[in-house]
């Protein structure tokens, strides 16, 4: 089975400010984020296990707390991560982050400068790479577009996590959903870095996004830096195979490439946790 490596776990009660009404003008009035406990644990089932990710961003109100997701978490540690969140404009946040891991038991981190409002060159937050970098706990950061009007696209382009990734080269990066709408970006970013990684999440509803950026992935080189993920709830496992699996279908009549099946595999069957370092 496929390990997931981009979930997200929340109640009502976490989803407020422009977060929400920006997804109810999006998706409806009647829209809620379906992650609760026993949500994300019937999805779960379809995988060997999971990343969990909490958010700490009370700039678009969405705000889903580290003792949250450690207390899920702690119900099935073999197979379940779960990353801290802390918003780097908080005072103090490398302690917070060191209290999320040494406390609660958590094993890496979620950054979104999209969602936190900071500029990941901000002085202010390099001690949190730094101690991410020294409790060796890899960072997951949404560094890609939104559709939450207030996010600022200027501060979540892939290419700014160059010099942080030659300032901290230890440390474990993952750039979300493969840093859409810029791909070529991201793919350029991670093939400079050993340590950086892209997962395929939220692409699947974008075929032929997704088809490109897998192409792109090959030629230069980092289909082994590639991790299933799927950003439930909006995709779940099996939604995010079929789009993956779908994708060489499209091309039936024309000279597009292939996608190798030898980079699906890999994508399918990567043990994410062991490349992580989570285990």
């Amino acid at each position: 089975m496929v390990f997931d490596c981009h979930t997200h776990l929340a109640e009502k009660e976490h989803i407020s400010g422009s977060f929400l009404s920006d997804a109810q003008q999006a998706w409806g009035s009647d829209f809620r984020l379906a992650c609760t406990p026993k949500e994300h644990r019937e999805a779960m089932k379809s995988c060997s296990g999971a990343i969990i990710l909490a958010l700490d961003a009370p700039y678009i109100g969405f705000n889903v707390p580290n003792e949250y997701v450690a207390e899920y978490v702690a119900e099935d540690p073999s197979r379940l991560f779960g990353f801290a969140s802390v918003d780097p404009n908080r005072i103090g946040a490398d302690r917070l982050l060191e209290s999320a891991v040494k406390e609660l038991g958590l094993k890496g981190l979620k950054l979104a400068p999209i969602y936190q409002n900071f500029h990941p060159l901000d002085s202010m937050a390099y001690p949190v790479y730094a101690k991410a970098q020294q409790l060796k706990l890899p960072v997951m950061w949404h560094q890609g577009t939104s559709f939450v009007r207030e996010g600022p696209l200027e501060k979540s382009m892939p290419v700014l996590l160059d010099p942080v990734a030659r300032s901290f080269p230890e440390l474990k990066m993952i750039i979300a959903h493969l840093g859409h709408p810029w791909m070529g970006e991201a793919i350029a970013t991670v093939r400079k870095h050993a340590n950086l990684f892209a997962d395929i999440s939220a692409l699947g509803s974008r075929p032929w996004q997704m088809y490109r950026a897998l192409i792109e992935a090959v030629e230069y080189g980092i289909e082994d830096k590639l991790l299933f993920g799927t950003d439930f709830p909006f995709f779940n496992v099996e939604r995010t195979i079929t789009a993956l699996m779908g994708l060489n279908g499209m091309l039936e009549g024309t000279n597009y490439p292939r996608i190798p099946e030898r980079v699906i595999d890999k994508i399918l069957n990567k043990n994410i946790p062991e490349a992580l370092g989570l285990v």
